[in-house]
């Protein structure tokens, strides 16, 4: 029978460190999870957004698992101090190269989870990129686009942009345009619009939808849909009301052109 002090070949470790130290991991591990369930529980009961919390608890479960691996490698008898030190001068590098970049990004991360310009499953517009906000990290955010593509984007980048936030309020504003032909009785086609508008059931009374001519280009006098509904229907609306007044005008005979070009040849 192999005793526990007895060292395992190639190793150098004792069976009884081995199983020690596996152990440590184990429960380390199981500890560090209730302990992050327990705050992020706790904290969830307090009136700090939702982001902010996820953002501790994070740091918390990053710093405790790096607390029990370090505590495991110390009982197969592997000297902490030299990894301590090892891995300071790793911070210390990474700091010197890039701690400006590093520092406005966490602080960038903790302004954005302090202050909420954007928030979880809001769909937000920011440095270039569209996507519903799926979480936020230390130093970057990500975001997922209709077509379930993961965008990450540094902290510092999102706070530094313009932030345009397509869900944060109530209510949103339908526009659909449309081009009617030179000649057309223009007080029948938006009559002929606001009577498809209004006889949607989603879109609201308040405010009162209009239909108003916004341009006189070459080939057309373009008219835009104006209706107001609840943002989780703003797409469904866009899509019935784009869809509808194609098919009202085409059965109506009002004349949707399309761009023309009238070419005149001079005899030389």
């Amino acid at each position: 029978m192999v005793g526990w002090e007895n060292q395992i070949p190639y190793i150098g470790v004792t069976y009884f460190q081995l199983i020690s130290s596996l152990v440590l991991l184990v429960v380390g591990y199981v500890v560090t999870k209730i302990l992050v369930a327990l705050f992020k529980k706790s904290i969830g009961k307090t009136k700090l957004p939702p982001l902010v919390v996820e953002f501790l608890s994070k740091f918390l479960s990053i710093l405790l698992y790096t607390t029990v691996i370090i505590l495991g490698l110390g009982v197969v008898g592997v000297s902490v101090s030299p990894l301590i030190l090892g891995l300071s001068a790793v911070i210390g590098l990474i700091l010197g190269f890039g701690l400006q970049d590093t520092l406005t990004n966490l602080a960038a991360g903790v302004w954005i989870a302090a202050l909420r310009p954007v928030d979880l499953g809001e769909v937000v517009e920011v440095a270039g990129k569209t996507g519903s906000v799926s979480g936020i990290g230390l130093m970057s955010t990500e975001l997922k686009t209709p077509d379930n593509k993961l965008i990450t984007i540094p902290n510092k980048l999102i706070w530094g942009s313009i932030i345009v936030n397509h869900t944060r309020m109530p209510t949103r504003r339908v526009n659909v345009d449309i081009g009617v032909a030179y000649g057309t009785d223009l007080d029948g086609a938006i009559k002929l619009a606001m009577d498809l508008i209004r006889g949607h059931p989603k879109v609201l009374d308040e405010p009162e939808p209009t239909v108003v001519v916004t341009a006189l280009v070459d080939s057309s006098i373009n008219l835009q849909l104006r209706a107001w509904t609840k943002t989780e229907d703003y797409w469904t609306v866009k899509g019935d009301l784009t869809k509808g007044i194609y098919e009202l005008y085409t059965k109506e005979g009002v004349e949707i052109p399309f761009p023309q070009l009238d070419v005149h040849l001079k005899k030389g």
